[in-house]
């Protein structure tokens, strides 16, 4: 089964990435350019099957490439990382991807665009978009990870792997109707590397963004009261999925590991029966024979553990990872509403207070301070009259923003389900069909051996009748 291979690698890399890695993983921030990710899924044309058999995995997995394929004809932004390269400075070593964008939309200035972009620009993005639209489902960037003695040598595949989530991820942003129209997505497929920078230094200060985290905790500790059913369903919904996406993806990780050294085990199996029929000339054709079918085991268990490695582990991994998002974006509709409540909440208090100073205890108190009752409660009233209209005016924007969140991850919501279910359909099926293809391969090699040991009655009496 052939396997598309979407790497572009430019021969005038500013250094040469070596093929080779060694340390060991350790999971460490420090470095937000040396990160190790899943890798992405390509999916494998089905050429086992016969054309005529529409019930086969093959059409199945056919059928939804062209779904894809009727779906990207009305797109009108498409964007391409390709051409890695490392960078070696005095500080640090990072790599940098280069962005081709291709768009006919009226916002952008030219047709075509190139730009050389680091991990960082990508996850500058990905905050930039959440915090514009916090209820909206940003694909997730893949965690990071740093190897150990790693400093001027990257691995291809590891800068493959990246390569390809980082493609995704823009594609999927562009294929979004409200995050592809933000001018931060803009500035970063157009602008230059000089010019993205002096955009980045125009966002919120230090003290403005520690105020939104402050804020965000104390509601986040404050918590819902009147939570929408809709959303406690959405919520249950996600942490089923997230215990279940995880345990396949902990059991996937683990049957190709154990896949893995199977196949080195049977590296050193077959070699065994050839060494073995040099000194055993009766058994000589039958241990050649079966060394020779193990040999061709061998090569189809190597294709198709690449092929479950390339394939469904990366899916799996990456809906983990769409399962934390999903958890944070509930989490940020949870604060727009405790915010609400807290507004409402001070609201009715401030009422309270204000009907408070009708009653005796204003003038007491007014009386023990020196001034004249009536003007001290006037000037009391007047305050929380103030206050009030405050307390008003922003609940009235909190409630459009409430409903603006609530509408928004609603709307996104349906639009993930049927991104995720048609990635995991995808992957299953190509998973499912080259499993079939791996079995009927290696039952054919023992088949085609055993048919060459048969031999005629007639035969086999001459033989045993031979002095």
């Amino acid at each position: 089964m052939s396997r598309t291979i979407d790497a572009v690698v430019s021969p005038t890399q500013t250094n040469t990435i070596p093929a080779d890695i060694s340390g060991q993983m350790l999971d460490l921030d420090e470095d937000d350019d040396l990160e190790v990710f899943s890798k992405d899924s390509t999916l494998a044309d089905g050429n086992m099957f016969n054309a005529s058999m529409p019930t086969s995995p093959g059409s199945m997995v056919n059928q939804c490439k062209f779904e894809e394929d009727e779906e990207s004809d009305s797109k009108d932004i498409f964007i391409t990382v390709d051409n890695p390269e490392s960078h070696v400075t005095a500080i640090e070593t990072f790599i940098t991807y280069r962005v081709l964008t291709k768009t006919t939309r009226s916002e952008f200035d030219n047709s075509e665009y190139e730009v050389r972009r680091r991990y960082q620009d990508f996850l500058w993005l990905k905050g930039k978009l959440e915090d514009t639209h916090s209820t909206l489902i940003v694909h997730p960037l893949p965690e990071k990870f740093v190897v150990k003695g790693m400093v001027e040598r990257f691995n291809g595949d590891f800068i493959e792997t990246r390569r390809k989530a980082l493609h995704k991820f823009l594609n999927r942003v562009a294929d979004h109707p409200i995050l592809s129209c933000s001018e931060d997505f803009k500035v970063f497929l157009s602008a230059q590397a000089w010019e993205l920078t002096t955009y980045k230094k125009q966002g919120p200060g230090f003290l403005s963004r520690m105020g939104e985290t402050v804020r965000a905790v104390a509601n986040s500790v404050r918590g819902v009261k009147n939570r929408p059913e809709e959303f406690t369903a959405i919520q249950e919904y996600v942490e089923d999925f997230s215990n279940k996406i995880g345990s396949l993806d902990k059991v996937t990780q683990r049957i190709v590991k154990e896949q893995k050294e199977y196949l080195e085990e049977l590296k050193e199996y077959g070699p065994t029966y050839t060494l073995w029929s040099g000194s055993e000339e009766e058994l000589a054709e039958q241990l050649k024979g079966v060394a020779g079918c193990i040999e061709r085991c061998c090569k189809e268990t190597e294709e198709q553990v690449g092929h479950l490695s390339d394939t469904l582990v990366p899916v799996l991994h990456e809906y983990v990872l769409c399962a934390e998002t999903l958890k944070a974006v509930l989490r940020r509709r949870d604060n727009i509403q405790a915010e609400f409540e807290a507004k409402n909440e001070a609201l009715a208090t401030k009422k309270v207070d204000r009907d408070a100073e009708s009653s005796d205890l204003g003038f007491v108190w007014g009386s023990l301070l020196g001034k004249n009752p009536e003007e001290a409660r006037h000037q009391r009233q007047e305050r929380l009259d103030g206050e009030i209209e405050e307390l008003k005016e922003e609940i009235d924007k909190l409630e459009d923003r409430v409903e603006w969140a609530n509408n928004a991850l609603k709307g996104d919501w349906g639009r993930w389900q049927r991104s995720m279910r048609g990635d995991l359909k995808s992957a299953f099926l190509s998973t499912a069909e080259k499993n079939v293809d791996y079995y009927e391969k290696c039952l054919a090699v023992w088949e085609t051996f055993l048919l060459s040991q048969r031999t005629e009655p007639s035969e086999e009496t001459d033989r045993d009748n031979t002095p």
